[in-house]
């Protein structure tokens, strides 16, 4: 399988990402972001293409990794985007549920905001060098630690993660919100970079 990495989402490909978004992450926000037609409609429309490394398979888009920053996240809209996919009801209660989550953005450690494969081609690497990527995209924006999240119900990614080198630094149960989200618990884990992880 001939794969290429690519800073930047073009937007030919907004609507894929949409779709693979929604495919590794609709069991996690269905409930909130549902029905699957407004929330790719959603997706697509807040989506910023420069806070992504895309995985091509000649030109068809198999896999990304989203992250955040100071200056915004992959997939990461606000009142204005909400209230004109879902209206104005739908819009205050989805953003109230949404707001419990974390979203902080950290100015020490690189935030991943999301890692996707697409069914068919997940146990090939993709997911690996993905993370390797933005492992190095991390390193070259100065920052020594990349964060990351994982649910409870997603042991396949997890261990992916700690073959990679990442450790736990904490685990959040999500209480009463486990019945809004379909998760009971998110581990927060990390993974310090070394010169080896800026080199090309």
């Amino acid at each position: 399988m001939n794969v290429t990495l690519h800073l930047g989402l073009p937007n030919s490909h907004r609507k894929t990402a949409a779709l693979l978004y929604w495919e590794a992450f609709g069991g996690k926000l269905g409930r909130v972001m549902g029905p699957e037609a407004k929330a790719l409609a959603y997706l697509e429309r807040v989506i910023q293409a420069d806070h992504v490394i895309i995985a091509l398979e000649g030109e068809a888009m198999i896999g990304m990794a989203g992250f955040k920053t100071p200056n915004g996240a992959f997939a990461d809209g606000g009142w204005k985007d909400m209230r004109q996919i879902y209206g104005t009801i739908g819009a205050i209660w989805r953003l109230g549920l949404l707001a419990l989550l974390n979203r902080e953005v950290d100015n020490h450690r690189f935030l991943v905001d999301g890692i996707c494969v697409s069914h068919n081609h997940r146990g090939h690497g993709v997911g690996a060098a993905l993370v390797q990527a933005l492992c190095a995209e991390a390193a070259a924006r100065g920052y020594s630690v990349v964060r990351l999240e994982v649910i409870d119900t997603n042991l396949r990614a997890r261990k992916l993660y700690e073959r990679l080198g990442f450790t736990v630094l904490r685990r959040d149960e999500l209480g009463i919100l486990r019945h809004a989200f379909g998760f009971a618990s998110a581990t927060t884990m990390i993974r310090e970079l070394d010169q080896t992880d800026g080199a090309d």
